[in-house]
């Protein structure tokens, strides 16, 4: 045995005899996990790099103020990977998930204050009395970013469900007021909750930091009504992002057989699940009351069908791509793809569809480098990165 891989694990070996731990041991960087790509688009060329690998279904991702990456694998692990690629052992303290269907641990997101207070929040699929839920959690991440600490359930979005595995939602964003957004899914086999103010599924939430209600929440002091909640009418909103021109907030959710949508958010508004939807039901059937739109229900910006299966989104405010800044990208994980829309104010304008073809993408990020990083969503899923091909 001899190369480089065999001094990678000599090198291990030592450590580990020497009682070091598995940090020191982590993934190389992944030059060689796939050969940089020159892709064509409408506004120019850029390279795709295979910037990280050997990650278990990464769903969500935050950077760290000193250009490192938390990543989340939908398993339960949340792993580092460093300025060069590098991927940590898996991080110990993260809150118990279940793990089945399309729950496990999913996103992560950053306090706004995370230089000074290490909090970081995650959304995750967690068991209660009665079955599963999606939760939101938050700890400290260390000094030395190897662990986190005190983690400590902050809101359930009750009530659990025992029937059905998946529509958990569970994407973060911190609005332009500090406040903490966070989506959850109707969880698939009861539909109605998305429409149900005494439930907190199928809705977008509105928290302070420590989970409870946001002052100046829509149905504050309405009786039978949570507090907790912004919006109503989701069906499985995997996707939120805060508009850096205008501070608006757009949702992104699945519809069944076609009607995925982005929808701009507004205090108290219903989206319209299960009563309209623009696709139909997986058997053909229409939902609902068969129609695409009805009055009192918030139209979308944008609406697909067939469907392109939408995860996470993110503006680009970055330099690197000058072309791009101001436009939301969507992760799409079937077909999959990325795509790009150009926004005036809050208004969508126009479409493309970039990397078509390839593997099921999850999330897609704006890095501090002014690069843009996009999460594959498979069994030795990567971490891509997108740079000016010039």
């Amino acid at each position: 045995m001899g190369g480089p891989g065999a001094a990678r694990l000599l090198a291990c070996l030592a450590v580990l005899g020497l009682g070091l731990g598995l940090a020191a041991c982590a993934a190389d960087p992944v030059a060689a996990q796939g050969t940089p790509e020159i892709v064509r688009g409408e506004a120019g060329a850029f390279r795709v790099v295979p910037f990280a690998g050997g990650l278990d279904h990464a769903w969500g991702a935050a950077f760290l103020p000193d250009g490192r990456l938390l990543v989340t694998e939908r398993p339960g692990r949340l792993r580092l990977i460093g300025r060069d690629g590098a991927v940590s052992a898996p991080l110990p303290g993260v809150p118990e998930v279940v793990a089945a269907g399309q729950g496990g641990l999913l996103d992560v997101a950053l306090a706004p204050d995370f230089a000074a207070t290490r909090q970081v929040y995650f959304c995750l699929a967690g068991a209660a009395p009665g079955g599963a839920l999606t939760r939101l959690a938050t700890a400290t991440l260390s000094a030395d970013a190897t662990r986190l600490e005190g983690t400590r359930t902050l809101l359930d979005a009750t009530p659990a469900q025992s029937s059905g595995r998946n529509h958990y939602g569970c994407r973060l964003a911190f609005g332009r007021d500090g406040k903490l957004l966070l989506s959850t899914g109707e969880r698939y086999a009861n539909k109605a909750r998305a429409q149900d103010l005494s439930d907190l599924g199928g809705k977008v939430l509105r928290l302070e930091r420590d989970g409870r209600p946001a002052e100046g929440n829509p149905f504050l002091g309405r009786p039978g009504a949570r507090p907790e909640i912004f919006t109503l009418g989701h069906r499985n909103p995997q996707g939120l992002a805060v508009n850096p021109a205008t501070g608006s907030v757009v949702e992104v959710e699945f519809g069944a057989k076609g009607g995925d949508e982005v929808n701009l958010l507004r205090a108290g508004a219903n989206y319209g699940w299960p009563i309209v939807s623009y696709g139909t039901d997986y058997d053909g059937s229409p939902i609902g009351t068969g129609r695409a739109s009805a009055p009192g229900i918030e139209e979308p910006l944008r609406h697909w069908t067939p469907s392109i299966n939408p995860s996470g989104a993110n503006f680009y405010d970055g330099d690197a791509f000058p072309a791009w800044r101001g436009n939301l990208f969507l992760a799409a994980l079937n077909p999959p793809g990325l795509v790009r829309l150009t926004m005036e104010g809050d208004r969508v304008v126009a479409e493309e569809r970039l990397l078509r073809g390839r593997t099921r993408f999850r999330q897609v990020l704006p890095g501090p480098d002014g690069l843009l990083y996009i999460l594959t969503d498979e069994d030795r899923g990567r971490v891509l990165r997108l740079e000016p091909a010039h």
